[in-house]
């Protein structure tokens, strides 16, 4: 088959759908890819990449078509909408004369923002192929849960956007199945929903002691419970600076947190303010790194905001947080909380609440290590079950294969 990947990042920008079209190419299909220029999470071009100069690239046998956009930025909302808006108008103006000749399919990635889908509807009435949406996030539901706007004017004009998208995809993949529901509201039949679950990139895996030398930063000494990933207000850190509060007298119990976000310089400052010493910011490292941290932390910790969406969700640290075989620690309502009780992998306690989950921490800290290895068995073999990489793209590409 002839796919055509729409998506506004890829690599080197560090996207699940940069492994989706390395093994869709490794399965004998033709891949394309339209993106833009990465800028994702820094907020500036990486090196080599500008607004002008124009990219066409070759990445594992994937050929990619990069469109202008404006760059994200640093805190700014004006630029993050720009940096959506600017994907969104030059992949549609530019995408017929970058992608030419006949595909099969199209595929969309959509993390955020739906704008993605814009462009990907023009070149499906284009080329009259089929078109698959795979949903990442639900719109509006995610301007609305992370506060980026509050005007009913906006929400609705998003709402409308996300609709038309929808009504002309062949087929709209969900993540999770708590989206089903939302995404059927758009007047989105059922037989057009398809369950597609994220999985754990293959670089996620259990580390034996003997790996861990690869690390440059040491952790601190005593129990260390490892949050990764972006800093953001979706993430709810103040439940974490609060759980800290709760756990300050207990000394052999540390946070640690991997990554970067726009509420990192609010995490510092908490944690100065209250005087913390059992939260260690460690920045953000290459992806690539992150199996070797999870190996040396002895939870791993995942927190999100109490909102109605988040609770309908599963975010995706979770999978990787299951395939490296380590006990996790969560704050969260819904679908999230049910996966790592269903794996019997760790402890949850409901979204911003921040006493249960130092209690589940301080419980955690006092398994014996036969039981904690027991928490990571179960993750991993819940992994392997229900997130198996392999066999969930042989079932999209039989999706694709099959005439809509």
């Amino acid at each position: 088959m002839k796919i055509l990947i729409v998506t506004q990042y890829f690599w080197p920008e560090n996207f699940k759908i940069n492994e989706l079209a390395v093994e869709l190419t490794a399965a004998g299909h033709q891949v394309t890819v339209l993106t833009g220029k990465p800028n994702y999470p820094n907020g500036k071009f990486f090196h080599g990449y500008s607004f002008l100069k124009s990219k066409t690239e070759q990445y594992h046998n994937i050929t990619i078509k990069r469109v202008p956009l404006f760059p994200r930025g640093k805190n700014s909302s004006a630029k993050l909408i720009l940096n959506y808006l600017s994907f969104a108008v030059f992949a549609s103006i530019l995408a017929p004369f970058y992608c030419r000749g006949k595909f099969d399919n199209i595929f969309v990635f959509e993390p955020s923002p739906v704008t993605v889908g814009i462009p990907a509807v023009f070149l499906k009435k284009l080329k009259k192929c089929k078109l698959f949406f795979w949903v990442q996030d639900l719109w509006p539901e995610s301007l609305i849960a992370t506060g980026a706007t509050k005007s009913p004017k906006v929400i609705h004009l998003f709402n409308k956007l996300t609709t038309w998208i929808y009504k002309n995809c062949d087929k709209v993949l969900i993540q999770c199945e708590g989206f089903r529901s939302s995404i059927q509201a758009k007047n989105v039949p059922a037989r057009k929903i398809k369950y597609f679950p994220n999985w754990a990139d293959k670089i996620y895996k259990p580390y034996a002691g003997q790996a861990l030398s690869f690390i440059p930063v040491l952790f601190p000494a005593g129990f260390n419970i490892l949050f990764a990933g972006n800093l953001g207000v979706a993430q709810s850190l103040g439940t974490i600076v609060q759980a800290a509060i709760y756990l300050r007298d207990h000394t052999n119990i540390n946070f640690v947190i991997l990554g970067d976000g726009r509420q990192k310089k609010w995490l510092k400052s908490k944690i100065a303010a209250h005087d913390l010493k059992n939260i260690h910011l460690m920045g953000r490292h290459p992806a690539e790194t992150m199996p070797y941290y999870f190996a040396m932390a002895d939870a791993l910790l995942v927190t999100l905001k109490k909102e109605p969406i988040f609770s309908i969700t599963i975010p995706s640290k979770i999978q990787a947080y299951l395939a490296c075989g380590k006990p996790i620690i969560g704050a969260l309502d819904g679908y999230g909380a049910n996966l790592i009780n269903e794996s019997n992998a760790g402890y949850s306690s409901p979204a911003e609440d921040a006493e249960p989950l130092a209690q589940n921490i301080l419980k955690c800290a006092q398994l014996t290590t036969e039981q904690r290895n027991n928490l990571g068995n179960n993750a991993q073999l819940y992994s392997s079950t229900h997130f198996d990489r392999d066999k969930l793209i042989s079932i999209l590409i039989s999706w694709m294969q099959l005439e809509v």
